[in-house]
Formats: C-alpha cells, sequence, structure tokens
C-alpha cells in the first residue's frame, strides 16, 4: 500500500477508467516520492533479489519498520530518500530502476484494491477504486483500461496471489495465545514474513526438520526456492501464531532431546 499526501480515492465506474503514463508526460515520476508505501514479503523477495542482496542487507538499508494504529504486527516501510521530496530510493529521471521487480502498489497505481477474506470463505472480497493525484496528468491521456486488462498489463495478479496469503495472517482475528509468549511470536512473525534468508537459515541451522513432517522433495525447494520458502513461511505463521494445524509434528518428537 502506498499513499501520498492528497489522494483523492474515486469509485470506478462501469468498471472503466482512463489512464496512461510515460517518459513525456511532465508529471514522470511525480508519484515516487514522498509516499507511505507499505511492502509486502513478496515485496521484498522480488526487490533483494534483483539488488542481489539478502534479505537482512535490504532491510537494513532500504526500510523502517512501524507499529501501524492497532496492529498487532510489524510493517515495513520502504525508507524514502532524504532529500526535500523524499523521492524514493529507486526512482531516476529514467524511470524506476527496478521497474520488472517494483512493488505491488506501485504495479497497480492508479488503482487501488481493498481486499479481504473471511474464515471460512475460499475466495478474497476485493473492492477497487481510482487514486487520483493532483499533480497527475495520466488521467488526461486517451488510454482507456478495464480493471482487468490493467491488473494483467501490470502483473498485478501474481503479486496478489502471494500477497493474500499474508494478508490472511495480519487481518485475522484469532487470539495470539499467552502474553508471555507474544514477543517470541512477533519475532517470529518478522522472521518468516521479511528476513527470509534469516529464516531459511532457522529451519536448516535448527531441529526443525526432526519437528516437522515435510517431505524430501519439499525440502529440497525450500533450501533454494525463495517463493516455496515464503509460502511455506505463511503456513509456518499459521501454526505458530494461531495454532491451526497446517504443519504436522513427528510422531514422538516431543521427546527427543
Amino acid at each position: 500500500m502506498a499513499l501520498g499526501n492528497k489522494d483523492i480515492f474515486e469509485p470506478v465506474v462501469g468498471n472503466l477508467f482512463r489512464f496512461r503514463c510515460h517518459k513525456e508526460i511532465p508529471c514522470f515520476t511525480e508519484c515516487c516520492a514522498d509516499l507511505k508505501l507499505i511492502l509486502t514479503p513478496y515485496d521484498i523477495l522480488r526487490i533483494k533479489k534483483r539488488l542481489g542482496l539478502r534479505s537482512e542487507a535490504f532491510l537494513d538499508r532500504y526500510t523502517d519498520m512501524t507499529m501501524e494504529d492497532h496492529g498487532r504486527f510489524p510493517l515495513v516501510l520502504l525508507r524514502m530518500n532524504e532529500d526535500e521530496k523524499r523521492r524514493c530510493p529507486f526512482v531516476t529521471p529514467e524511470g524506476c530502476s527496478i521497474y520488472e521487480d517494483r512493488p505491488g502498489a506501485c504495479r497497480i497505481y492508479p488503482i487501488g484494491r481493498a481486499a479481504l477474506k473471511l474464515e471460512g470463505e475460499k475466495n478474497v472480497r476485493e473492492k477497487f477504486f481510482v487514486v487520483t493525484e493532483s499533480h497527475c496528468l495520466g488521467f488526461e491521456e486517451d488510454k482507456e483500461w478495464t480493471i482487468e486488462e490493467w491488473m494483467a498489463s501490470e502483473g498485478v495478479d501474481e503479486y496478489n496471489a502471494m500477497n493474500d496469503q499474508w494478508m490472511e495472517i495480519i487481518t485475522s482475528q484469532k487470539g495470539l495465545g499467552a502474553q508471555e509468549n507474544l514477543t517470541r511470536k512477533i519475532q517470529m512473525f518478522y522472521l518468516a514474513s521479511y528476513n527470509l534468508d534469516r529464516f531459511r537459515d532457522f529451519i536448516f541451522g535448527s531441529r526443525f526438520f526432526r519437528l516437522f513432517n515435510i517431505e524430501d522433495d519439499l525440502k529440497e525447494k525450500l533450501a533454494s526456492d525463495d517463493a516455496a520458502l515464503m509460502k511455506f513461511g505463511f503456513d509456518w505463521l499459521k501454526f505458530s501464531l494461531f495454532g491451526e494445524k497446517t504443519l504436522e509434528i513427528r510422531q514422538g518428537s516431543r521427546n527427543e532431546d
């Protein structure tokens, strides 16, 4: 999610909107500044791989952590540059330097998406709106889109498929258990959500695979496939935070030394 200071949210009328952004437009990259841009786990996965960084190096260099009002879990914000306009660290006069791996909030812009998955429901409920910023001239262009066309052209569907699994965790109303375990659970949430390389170090460097039944082919994927590891991390969080039966404990493992 990315919010500027003068956003106006308008409904999408008839599933159509008009917009086009290009280098020749006078406001090019003006939207890439002074943002409160929340990064999802999949955003971080894509960008850190693009930059050739381990997760912790990316987090230290490019992000800040925040606790939203009434939120139970920490969120990660992209750290803006410390210049007058507080521009995105990846924007250049030629555009986005990580364009192919830009965050989901940047991909879907100028459309906003509100999504909710209720317990017991298979599909995600979603609602779309247009984010109109006063400086943006893209709405005066002659290109018309449906929501479906825009989502497909910007590669948003892949991001939503990954991000919705995480949103299900952070919006869950299930309790987190005893107060004395909260700090440990929040640390595990941060690790499995954002610091994917350290999470891999944790599961492969501990008794993890002796405690849980994990198929050999999945274990092999977890060693090298970041997307598979991220999805597995979501299952682990549902297990460790809420006690859901998303992982199977090995018989007799509780009695191991």
